[in-house]
């Protein structure tokens, strides 16, 4: 290998990352993994893991991003805690611009940006982020058993974490912008099936109540022009996410939402020897294990190639 150009090099940590980085390195790709400004990903505002096998006693999502990395540093994996800002996939061999200027040369090109769940940017909703505020039921919500939970949003994403927290609550409030759900009617109509779900239209987030953690909800009904306040103890924000992709844009398929478009049984992008993983290019998991296994095949993929081509 030229000294001048990488085997693999790895844009974005979290699950995906990481475990690309364990695979690629462990293959004697020598990766080089640039962190992002997220190093982590979303598990790093995650409190308590008690979903990923291997972990019997639960895990917060710092600290299991740490074992990830410790894990990919072991295997000599070269972490930078940069952030890339351009590419250029028109040749064989693949250029990426660092932050501060650098040009990193590779043969192959693993992405793991991941996605960012959307907020309403209520100063409260940040407060008491981790204190019973979440993007993502099926993490947290066995932490609400039995709690009673509030739901915003009206798409598909909002009637999927409705539909999932009622089999765990005895109340989901679901709040509604609108006179109606943008969820597809099969959706919508499990919505409305579910007795234990109650929904609020035309209602919007005034305020997060508590200080330790949520105690309840003020909402404001835009056509009564009322408030009133939710005893919730959970706050569920389900208005979608946005993949960390647009630095692709112009080089790879992505979908009318920004996610990443990879062939079919592989991460292969339409351009040869780069390869999508992750949050990414995954609008209907989103999970750490499903994000780990991406980046495991991910890297899999990235050597199959370098043998192909009889670069290593």
């Amino acid at each position: 290998m030229s000294e001048d150009i990488r085997y693999c090099t790895i844009i974005g940590s979290g699950p995906a990352g990481y475990t690309a980085a364990i695979y690629a390195a462990r293959a004697g790709l020598k990766p080089l993994l640039f962190t992002g400004k997220e190093p982590g990903g979303q598990l790093m505002i995650t409190t308590e893991v008690e979903n990923y096998p291997g972990y019997p006693d639960g895990k917060t999502g710092p600290e299991m991003m740490m074992d990830f990395q410790k894990q990919a540093e072991r295997f000599d994996t070269e972490i930078r805690g940069e952030m890339i800002t351009k590419v250029d996939f028109s040749g064989p061999v693949h250029k990426i611009t660092t932050e501060s200027g650098e040009e990193i040369q590779s043969h192959t090109i693993v992405i793991s940006t991941g996605a960012s769940a959307k907020w309403l940017g209520l100063e409260s909703e940040k407060r008491l982020m981790n204190l019973g505020v979440s993007a993502c039921a099926v993490c947290d919500g066995f932490f609400f058993k039995g709690q009673k939970v509030a739901v915003v949003g009206g798409g598909d994403t909002a009637a999927e974490e409705a539909t999932y927290l009622a089999k765990l609550c005895p109340e989901v409030h679901l709040l509604v912008r609108r006179d109606e759900m943008r969820a597809s009617k099969i959706m919508a109509k499990r919505v409305m099936n579910t007795e234990n779900i109650t929904v609020h239209w035309n209602t919007e987030t005034r305020e997060i109540l508590g200080t330790e953690g949520v105690e309840g909800v003020k909402v404001y009904n835009n056509k009564t022009e009322k408030e009133s306040v939710l005893d919730v103890t959970g706050f569920f924000v389900a208005i979608g996410h946005k993949p960390n992709t647009s630095i692709f844009d112009g080089w790879l398929d992505m979908d009318d939402s920004g996610y990443l478009i990879t062939k079919p049984d592989s991460t292969k992008t339409k351009v040869d020897g780069v390869f999508a993983s992750g949050d990414a290019q995954d609008n209907v998991y989103r999970q750490a294990v499903t994000a780990a296994g991406t980046g495991c095949m991910a890297a899999l993929d990235a050597e199959r190639y370098l043998a192909a081509k009889e670069i290593i």
